[in-house]
This record gives C-alpha cells, sequence and structure tokens, in this order.
C-alpha cells in the first residue's frame, strides 16, 4: 500500500488540510499505517504534481491553511487501486527477531522481553476496544469495513498476548 493511496482515500471523503489529514489519519489509520507529518506534506505536493489532487486556499483563514481536493482523475486511481488485487507485503518483526536470538541473553531477560511487550500489547488491546466503542456495528458498507479493519487489529493483538503468555509458560 501506498501513502498515495491512504491520502486519496481519506481526500475522497471529504477536502482536508494537511494538518488536518493528519488528525484524520492520527485518529483512525496510525495504527497500521503510520505516516509523520513530512510524509505526509511530500506526499500531497506530488499528488498536486501529478494533477491527482487541486489545492484551494481557505477563505479567511489567518493560518493560510490550504485544503486538498482529490481530482476526478485522483478518485479514479483510488478506484482503481481499491479493485486491484495486490500480493500480500513482506514484513518484519524486530521483536521476533530478538525472540528468535533470545537464548543468547537467557531467560530471565527474555521474560522480561516479553513482559514489556505483553505490557504495549495490553495497551493497545485497550485502545481498539475504546475505538472499537465509537463505532456502531452495522450501518453502511463505509462504517462496517472501519469496524471490520478495527477488528482486525484488534484480533491481531489478541492473538499476540495469547503467543506472549504460551511462549512465557514455556521459557518458565
Amino acid at each position: 500500500m501506498s501513502l498515495r493511496h491512504a491520502i486519496l482515500g481519506f481526500l475522497s471523503l471529504k477536502p482536508l488540510s494537511g494538518y488536518d489529514l493528519r488528525k484524520a489519519m492520527d485518529a483512525s489509520v496510525q495504527h497500521f499505517w503510520p505516516a509523520d507529518q513530512a510524509q505526509i506534506y511530500r506526499t500531497l505536493a506530488r499528488l498536486v504534481a501529478d494533477g491527482l489532487v487541486d489545492v484551494q486556499d481557505v477563505d479567511g483563514d489567518t493560518r493560510q491553511r490550504k485544503l486538498h481536493i482529490a481530482t476526478a482523475e485522483g478518485l479514479a486511481e483510488l478506484d482503481d487501486w481499491l479493485r486491484t488485487i495486490h500480493p500480500a507485503e513482506d514484513s518484519r518483526e524486530p521483536f521476533l527477531i530478538k525472540m528468535f536470538f533470545g537464548g543468547r541473553i537467557g531467560a530471565a531477560d527474555v521474560r522480561a522481553l516479553l513482559l514489556a511487550r505483553r505490557g504495549e500489547a495490553e495497551a493497545m488491546r485497550t485502545t481498539f476496544q475504546g475505538i472499537a466503542t465509537s463505532i456502531p456495528a452495522g450501518g453502511d458498507l463505509n462504517t462496517t469495513l472501519r469496524r471490520a479493519t478495527l477488528l482486525s487489529g484488534l484480533r491481531h493483538v489478541e492473538a499476540e498476548i495469547l503467543w506472549i503468555d504460551e511462549t512465557l509458560e514455556a521459557v518458565e
């Protein structure tokens, strides 16, 4: 997935300034598609240069905000991307590399790493559960798919907690 398409997706919902786009991403997709402000602004500039996004000044805004609006070409690219099947991307899990070679540091240090990771996973689960209460079950297709995306993250973190617990038992 590219940040380009994530941004076009958000702009398909409504015009946004770069700042508002960052806030929208942080409030929704940051757990599986993080992007910093510089990445967002660089990508917006490329989208404008490619004719996929237009920019409009906000009248009377003392902060000189600019709204970014997806063009018809930008929406067509987004729709094409949404319809295209892409192979699964390789992922890198630094924590799993630590576990793979963790025998070098001994069981006590491995348990400490696992317990720390479990704390992080518990915090993430709490965050996901909180967000889940704000998205109603059912509703239109967009709401259903946003809830499904959130539940995917929740199921992944729950599986990680289970794996950590099993691994802690195994290294006792």
